[in-house]
């Protein structure tokens, strides 16, 4: 199947786009994207592979759906497109960053220069109905990701996962903890982030990680 992705990342899942799942998910979403409102954009649903190749990748952020109000997502969790309202994990993941390392807050919600550096930005689910949180959960997605999240843990080592949440958590299981660094905390939603991702240091932590590599560390 061809399927329109970075090619590097196009090589290393090949196996993956001849699966059955695969075929039925595909199926799936293009008649999604005939008869509903779907988000992203469809040129936008690979967008976390196609800005950070599978050689840059030094970093691996875990969401879950993309947001699906009219807009917001563009193929990479947590972020939103420029003129956006930043949503409240965002707005809470800056003030992380803020009183961690002492970045100022910025006015736009588009956090593609992390991809640019290489932070995965991956959500679990790649595609969402639109104002249907959760709309295209149990489709193939998870099968996709947690592929991704196993063949990048293998093939590649010293990466930094920053799991943030229950639901990341889990997805991390299959990531190998003697070649990676993995940091966990609660999730940056307004509901946890006062139970333990305020004050994780993980922007901090990473940097320090990746020098230690003698990896250049990201400018957050």
């Amino acid at each position: 199947m061809d399927v329109k992705i970075e090619n590097s990342w196009k090589a290393l899942l090949k196996d993956e786009f001849e699966k059955d799942y695969f075929k039925n998910l595909t199926d799936f979403v293009k008649q999604e994207y005939k008869t509903h409102t779907i988000y992203p954009p469809g040129r936008d649903i690979f967008k976390a592979f196609d800005l950070c190749p599978v050689d840059k990748v030094k970093v691996v952020i875990i969401g879950q759906d993309p947001y699906h109000g009219k807009g917001q997502a563009h193929g990479l969790c947590f972020s939103v497109k420029d003129g956006v309202k930043i949503p409240p994990s965002l707005r809470n993941i800056y003030k992380e960053l803020h009183n961690d390392i002492g970045k100022e807050i910025p006015e736009t919600g588009n956090i593609e220069h992390w991809a640019k550096q290489g932070v995965l930005m991956l959500n679990a689910t790649l595609t969402v109905r639109a104002g249907n949180a959760g709309s295209h959960q149990g489709k193939g997605w998870e099968n996709f990701t947690d592929a991704v999240i196993e063949k990048i843990s293998k093939e590649k080592e010293n990466l930094v996962f920053l799991l943030w949440g229950a639901y990341a958590q889990k997805k991390g299981q299959v990531i190998d903890n003697e070649k990676h660094y993995i940091l966990k905390s609660a999730h940056p939603s307004p509901f946890s982030a006062y139970t333990g991702f305020f004050g994780n240091k993980h922007f901090r932590k990473t940097n320090e990680f990746l020098k230690s590599k003698g990896k250049e560390e990201i400018k957050w």
